[in-house]
C-alpha cells in the first residue's frame, strides 16, 4: 500500500495529467529505442510511476546526460535519469540508485592498452561525451593523459571512429553497441567508474525526493526493478 502522503505528492509531478520525463537514449544500458518504441528499466520505471498517479507519460528525448542536466529547472521535464553526482546535486534532486552500470574505455586495435589503468598516461588524448558520469570522474581523477570532449556520447563515439584521440570513454553497453562491427576497435576490460543511477527531480532540495524515494524502492523490493533489466 502507497502512504498516502507519498501518494499525494507523487500526483503532484505531473502537470494536467501529464508525466513529462526525460529520456537518454545515449545510454544503452538503460534505454533502447527502436523507431518511437522505447524499452529499458528507465521507460519501464517512467511508465510503472505514471499508472500509479493515473498520468500519461510523455517522454522528452535526449542524446545525452548533459543536455537533460542543462534543461534541469528550465520546465522542460518533470521527472529524469541521472547518475548521482556531487556537483549534479547542486542543481537537481536524486533518488536512491536503482541500478549500477560500468564505465569503459574503446580504443584502437593497435594500442598498446590493456586494461582502463593503462589509458592515464602521458602524450594519451581521451575523448569523452560533455557532461556525462564518466566526465565528470575523468576530470578529477585523469593525472597524466590529456581530456578532450564533444557532444553526446553517440557524436563521440563517431569523432573516435573518425580518428580523433586515442580512447573514448563510455557506458559499457553503449561501447559495445556502438562498435560491436568495428573490427579495429576493441573495448577494455575493467571498469573506468561504476556510474550509479537515480531517479531525479529538476530542482535542488525538492521534498518531494521522498516520494519518489519511495517509488524506487518500493520497485527494487518487488523485483520489478530486476525484472526490467532481463526484459
Amino acid at each position: 500500500m502507497i502512504q498516502s502522503d507519498f501518494k499525494t505528492n507523487l500526483k503532484t509531478l505531473a502537470r494536467d495529467g501529464v508525466l513529462r520525463v526525460a529520456i537518454n537514449t545515449g545510454n544503452r544500458a538503460l534505454v533502447q529505442q527502436d523507431s518511437d518504441i522505447l524499452t529499458g528499466i528507465s521507460p519501464a520505471l517512467a511508465r510503472r510511476l505514471a499508472g500509479e498517479i493515473n498520468a500519461r507519460m510523455e517522454p522528452i528525448i535526449y542524446n545525452g546526460a548533459g543536455k537533460v542536466f542543462e534543461d534541469a529547472g528550465c520546465d522542460k521535464w518533470d521527472i529524469g535519469f541521472l547518475a548521482i553526482d556531487p556537483m549534479r546535486a547542486k542543481k537537481i534532486t536524486f533518488t536512491q540508485p536503482y541500478i549500477v552500470i560500468e564505465a569503459s574505455f574503446a580504443v584502437r586495435n593497435d594500442a598498446a592498452f590493456k586494461d582502463v589503468t593503462d589509458v592515464d598516461a602521458a602524450g594519451v588524448q581521451v575523448l569523452t561525451s560533455t557532461g556525462s558520469a564518466y566526465d565528470m570522474h575523468l576530470t578529477e581523477t585523469l593525472q597524466n593523459a590529456t581530456l578532450e570532449r564533444s557532444g553526446t556520447p553517440p557524436e563521440s563515439f563517431e569523432e573516435f571512429r573518425a580518428g580523433r584521440c586515442d580512447a573514448v570513454a563510455g557506458v559499457r553497453a553503449s561501447l559495445e553497441g556502438a562498435f560491436a562491427n568495428s573490427p579495429n576497435i576493441r573495448i577494455l576490460s575493467g571498469v573506468l567508474t561504476s556510474v550509479h543511477q537515480a531517479m531525479v527531480l529538476p530542482n535542488n532540495n525538492d521534498m518531494r525526493i521522498a516520494a519518489l524515494d519511495d517509488f524506487v524502492a518500493r520497485a527494487n523490493k518487488d523485483g520489478f526493478i530486476e525484472a526490467a533489466q532481463r526484459a
